[in-house]
């Protein structure tokens, strides 16, 4: 019992925020385990997964109006077998049955109810019920009962509509891992050319008024983003960075960026960037640290500089552990309220902002008497962000900062994700390159070494997906490591320490024994030894976080190089041949693979640098945007890289390598550089 007498179910015993959240329901959830599936066969019931998370706002409003209703409690307890699942802590469950939703109704989202056989074969699905009927939306009660008679009288059907929708998902998954047949690298193809016309096609798709792509709903989309900026580089194409620059303006001109503290909202509900979905997630605001520190490297606007320092502010001081690691996500609702901590009544902002500036402080941030969202104020402006870069707003900012941590703030998701966390090791990489912190490098030095002290089963030999209060859980996934292998590259691209490439090696040779398909091209989302699912899916999309396979492509291709490790090489290149067309013909859903794409054109520039000083110069080469290079900046000769071995001398010499040729070494850094 809790401290309002509330009976608990299974659920108490899970460590998921999410999950907690429903452990008083009257429903008797169940937690996803190899024991309870086995429960549903032996009392021959169907089984009811729905899966949320923490900071969805639809998972709440279901979970108010019918979880926590005891009459349909009752019933689902009567005739179900009821699990609950964490879609951030089981990715692959979700990625299963998402899938299935969206071939039986072209359509999916969060919360995902899914009925499924005692098998664990999925039959029917939908996202939200409401408690009543509504205009092409079955209450939830009239779901619950039909399905039960189906179960009850119509057994075969449903079987026979299962085992079709189960072969339809091991048909995808086949499909997803076979090579093409077509001869893609040769000069005629892997070409700048094909680089041009994957932004050409991307560029067709641009707002060329509020930036970004497409309509309302809009997400930042980052790869799709740095994927011009590859192009504007590659190519010297203009429009490519100018509309770069102008989503990022947008973006962060718009109210899913926090003016006051920093950080990144999920998505945009409208066009202009204007209202947020008002939750945030660690992984967004990684990747769009990383973006924005490419952005400060080619542009050196001010306002990127300052959009980076307050995000990381933001995250080492609401989101970190103080340990090292990350927490997830703050909600999108506060008090039972979407966005009510981030937004404001015209009265508030009167109150708070000096008098001298209030008009032109309510001109710029788009604040009216009435309202700019459903009666209240959302912070945002179509102005540049510069404008307002000045002392008197930044204390009428602060002001407003102060007021608002007076506020009931939004609950804290506080499971921390091995991906996640390696995204935003990466993205502490990014901004140290373009700004030259060293707290930042130590930052994510430090997060490392949280990781593999608290993430990883050293007596087993696997890292963990998530830890939670101390309680690590689930096997790793192929994102958790391919993740892990790109952080430890970016961490020896920063510090000069091979160590890292030696874990990067070690951790690639893990996923080759226990993630490669039989076809030896992609990689399964989950280990071999992995056995409480349906089946194993190949994802090789690349949505709101790059794909898996992406990323063990790109880190293959690196470490081929970097190692001279001609297989290696090989399968990456048979991985982008693979996925060829669909980098051609849908380049915002693997925008990762395009950008891989874009370096295969050209082939890695390697800057080395061998001596006893040499990482004290690692900075000079940071803070240009070079998107095909690769640092070697080592104190002395190292047999794991063959490129620092034909080098004897005990002076510092730098040298450039492409192509397999290295070009005769200087005594300075600056000589090389000119020469970039």
């Amino acid at each position: 019992m809790n401290a309002n007498n509330k009976p608990s179910n299974n659920l108490i015993h899970e460590t998921s925020p999410y999950l907690l959240q429903h452990a008083h329901n009257p429903v008797h959830w169940e937690p996803w385990s190899q024991e309870v599936l086995a429960l549903a066969q032996k009392q021959n019931k169907p089984i009811l997964l729905s899966i949320g998370y923490a900071a969805c706002h639809w998972c709440h409003v279901m979970e108010k109006e019918s979880f926590e209703d005891e009459k349909v409690a009752q019933y689902m307890n009567a005739h179900f077998i009821c699990i609950k699942v964490d879609r951030e802590e089981r990715p692959d469950i979700d990625h299963i049955y998402m899938d299935a939703l969206q071939a039986m109704t072209g359509a999916g989202g969060w919360p995902l109810n899914i009925f499924l056989l005692p098998n664990a074969q999925p039959f029917y699905g939908g996202t939200y019920f409401p408690p009543r009927a509504m205009a092409q939306r079955a209450s939830w009660m009239d779901v619950l009962v039909g399905v039960k008679n189906a179960f009850e009288n119509n057994y075969e059907k449903l079987e026979q509509q299962a085992s079709t929708l189960t072969q339809h998902l091991v048909k995808n998954s086949i499909v997803a891992s076979s090579p093409s047949t077509e001869n893609l690298l040769n000069e005629s193809l892997a070409s700048l050319q094909e680089v041009a016309l994957i932004a050409q096609r991307i560029l067709q798709q641009a707002d060329t008024q509020w930036g970004g792509f497409g309509n309302a709903t809009k997400f930042p989309q980052t790869f799709v983003v740095q994927m011009l900026f590859r192009n504007y580089y590659f190519n010297g194409h203009e429009a490519s960075l100018v509309h770069a620059i102008r989503s990022i303006d947008k973006m962060i001109q718009g109210g899913i960026y926090d003016p006051l503290a920093g950080g990144f909202a999920r998505y945009s509900t409208d066009a202009q960037w204007q209202v947020p979905h008002f939750e945030k997630m660690l992984y967004d605001n990684a990747l769009f640290i990383s973006l924005i520190a490419e952005a400060y490297q080619i542009t050196q606007k001010k306002s990127y500089k300052k959009v980076i320092e307050q995000t990381l502010h933001f995250l080492n001081t609401e989101l970190s552990n103080e340990a090292g690691g990350y927490y997830s996500a703050l909600d999108a609702d506060s008090e039972g309220v979407e966005g009510k901590f981030y937004t404001w009544t015209f009265e508030e902002i009167k109150s708070l902002v000096d008098a001298s500036i209030f008009k032109e402080f309510c001109a710029y941030y788009q604040i009216t008497e009435a309202g700019n969202w459903e009666h209240t104020n959302i912070l945002w402006t179509q102005e540049p962000m510069e404008k307002g870069m000045n002392e008197a707003f930044e204390q009428a900012r602060q002001a407003l900062f102060q007021a608002r941590a007076k506020k009931i703030r939004p609950a804290l998701d506080y499971k921390i994700i091995l991906a996640w966390n390696n995204l935003m090791i990466i993205g502490l990489c990014k901004a140290y390159e373009a700004i030259g912190n060293a707290a930042y490098k130590q930052k994510a030095m430090d997060t490392m070494h949280w990781i593999e002290k608290n993430m990883f089963n050293a007596k087993e030999d696997y890292f963990y997906h998530t830890h939670t209060q101390g309680k690590n859980k689930s096997f790793a996934f192929l994102d958790d490591y391919a993740s892990l292998i790109q952080a430890y590259i970016q961490l020896q691209e920063i510090t000069g320490d091979i160590s890292y490439i030696e874990k990067a090696v070690q951790w690639m040779q893990y996923v080759q024994k226990h993630f490669i398909t039989e076809e030896g091209i992609f990689y399964y989302y989950t280990p071999n030894y992995q056995k409480d699912i349906l089946l194993r899916k190949i994802e090789n999309y690349d949505g709101a976080q790059p794909s898996g396979n992406s990323m063990i492509c790109a880190s293959l291709y690196y470490l081929g190089h970097l190692l001279e490790k001609e297989e290696w090489i090989i399968q990456s290149e048979k991985m982008i041949q693979s996925m060829h067309k669909l980098i051609l013909q849908y380049p915002t859903a693997y925008s990762n693979w395009a950008k891989i794409f874009s370096i295969m054109t050209q082939g890695y520039m390697s800057l080395v640098a061998i001596g006893p000083t040499v990482r004290n110069d690692i900075e000079k080469v940071l803070f240009k945007f070079l998107p095909h290079k690769m640092l070697v900046f080592v104190p002395r000769n190292f047999s794991i890289i063959p490129m620092t071995m034909t080098k004897q001398n005990i002076e510092n010499q730098y040298f450039i390598c492409k192509n397999r040729t290295c070009f005769p070494a200087v005594a300075t850094l600056d000589d090389i550089l000119a020469k970039i």
